[in-house]
């Protein structure tokens, strides 16, 4: 497969997805060392390993398979987290693309809740549906997140299953792991009613009060 994924910015009310650099470390970093309770089965870097995180992010973004995200809140003009588009699907031709995963996300516990996620969930989808024209979307999570699946499932996007022994479990003290996955999407038929859906719970962050 030739297909390079490649993501431009993009803008919204609350969140700013900014291609990731090393000018957003030093933003991340105090991000990172925010409340980490609520990272129990996502790993998120120290303050200290976010330079080498950066370093593997763009090591793989060179690869073509991933295109990293700073998450860059308006209200602050900081980078707040991360996410990225990953693992781009060219069932039909070697230059459309056909299916693309969301994920390596986390947010500063001081950004949840906040909006910023549903807007970027919402940048993301519209971008991979509207834009390059993808027929699914894919959104993935250790099986064991409760809080993580509710976050998915409020996006719009179907529980299609658990994928077992499907990766490497991400969570302090399990390596050498293998971890369930559950598994989720939106397809293109879905995409308007997602969409509005997502709509509506930006406009409740950023209507006016």
């Amino acid at each position: 497969m030739t297909y390079s994924l490649q993501g431009p910015v993009l803008a919204g009310e609350l969140v700013r997805l900014e291609p990731l650099e090393h000018r957003h470390a030093d933003d991340l970093a105090v991000a990172a060392e925010e409340d980490r309770g609520s990272y129990a089965f996502t790993w998120v870097p120290r303050a200290e390993e976010v330079d080498v995180y950066v370093d593997a992010q763009l090591a793989r973004a060179a690869t073509g398979r991933l295109a990293p995200y700073a998450q860059v809140s308006l209200a602050t003009g900081r980078a707040v987290g991360v996410t990225a588009f990953w693992d781009p699907r060219c069932w039909l031709a070697e230059d459309q693309l056909d299916a693309v995963e969301i994920g390596f996300t986390w947010l500063a516990a001081s950004a949840q809740g906040t909006g910023v996620n549903a807007e970027a969930k919402y940048l993301l989808l519209r971008h991979a549906f509207d834009s390059w024209g993808v027929s699914r979307v894919d959104l993935k999570t250790d099986a064991r997140n409760e809080r993580s699946r509710a976050a998915v499932a409020a996006v719009g996007a179907r529980f299609e299953g658990v994928l077992r022994n499907w990766s490497r479990s991400w969570v302090p003290g399990e390596d050498g792991r293998l971890r369930d996955s559950a598994i989720f999407s939106v397809t293109a038929a879905e995409w308007p009613q997602c969409r509005k859906r997502l709509e509506d719970r930006v406009a409740r962050f950023t209507a006016p009060r």
